[in-house]
């Protein structure tokens, strides 16, 4: 029975980190990722793996369906929740997310049916053919292009369309902190594109917007009032990372861990995404903190 059970999690790890990262990008949180790929693990443990001649593809069709089912709930769930659903910050320290999947376009995929979410997922992030999506989803490969093709168009316009080196990211991104944390509405100004909108997510559990901030105008006097508020001046600059392949940072706000990301295009911010709800910040992001 042991060497049954080793064979089931040496077979099944090489693909772990694929697998969590499709979840992840299905369901936009890494621990029901987690949840979900343990799930599917537990179900390749009791599989016939002998007759299994694609692992990947196989366990990819588990993962998804699994995501599904998933997906069924936390719909009604995110329709109740307070404020703007933003996905859980997951740290990238490279120069780019592994499979270019940003902040921006989870959120845009948010939009999208589990279907065409699927279907964009595995065909244009991880490289199926749409016979391997179609046996994934149960749809035939007409369908998938379809669905597929849907989904681009959604997605089209949360890529960045003028993305900039990492030195001026990192420059604009310490502009802003410094900008943000003086309450110098100019120099705000100069760094956001026009129609620039900032999500922060608390989740009903922390203080924060409870809707997106849209235009220049009004983002800018969004942190120039945030400056104004007592306790604001004790924010700290943690460190500088990357999350979902956006340039961020971790900062410390009266006592409380938050994520900010910013989509950068042409040289301007043109969103900011703002993660405070506790629930959603790793430990990784935690530890962090408490360096």
């Amino acid at each position: 029975m042991q060497t049954h059970d080793t064979s089931a999690a040496e077979s099944f790890h090489p693909y772990r980190s694929r697998l969590i990262r499709l979840a992840y990008r299905m369901v936009g949180t890494m621990a029901d990722a987690e949840d979900i790929v343990q799930d599917a693990y537990l179900r390749w443990h009791r599989t016939d793996r002998a007759g299994v001649q694609e692992p990947v593809a196989f366990l990819s069709r588990i993962v998804t369906r699994l995501c599904f089912d998933f997906l069924k709930s936390a719909r009604v769930q995110r329709e109740q929740y307070i404020g703007p659903w933003l996905p859980e910050p997951v740290l990238d320290w490279h120069e780019e997310g592994e499979d270019g999947v940003t902040f921006a376009l989870m959120l845009a995929m948010e939009r999208l049916s589990p279907l065409e979410r699927a279907a964009f997922l595995l065909h244009d992030v991880f490289g199926f053919s749409f016979n391997e999506v179609a046996h994934a989803i149960g749809r035939d490969a007409a369908a998938c292009r379809q669905l597929a093709a849907r989904a681009r168009t959604h997605v089209r316009n949360s890529r960045p369309r003028f993305p900039v080196s990492a030195e001026q990211s990192k420059s604009i991104v310490d502009a802003f902190f410094t900008a943000t944390r003086g309450g110098d509405l100019k120099a705000l100004v100069s760094l956001l594109s026009e129609n620039v909108v900032t999500y922060t997510d608390g989740g009903g559990k922390v203080p924060s917007a409870y809707r997106p901030v849209i235009g220049c105008d009004k983002v800018s006097r969004f942190f120039v009032g945030l400056h104004r508020k007592p306790g604001f001046h004790s924010q700290l600059l943690v460190a500088h990372c990357r999350i979902d392949g956006l340039s961020s940072f971790v900062s410390l706000e009266q006592g409380l861990v938050q994520t900010t990301s910013l989509l950068i295009e042409d040289g301007a911010i043109s969103a900011i995404y703002i993660v405070r709800n506790p629930d959603k910040l790793p430990a990784g992001i935690i530890n962090l903190s408490s360096v």
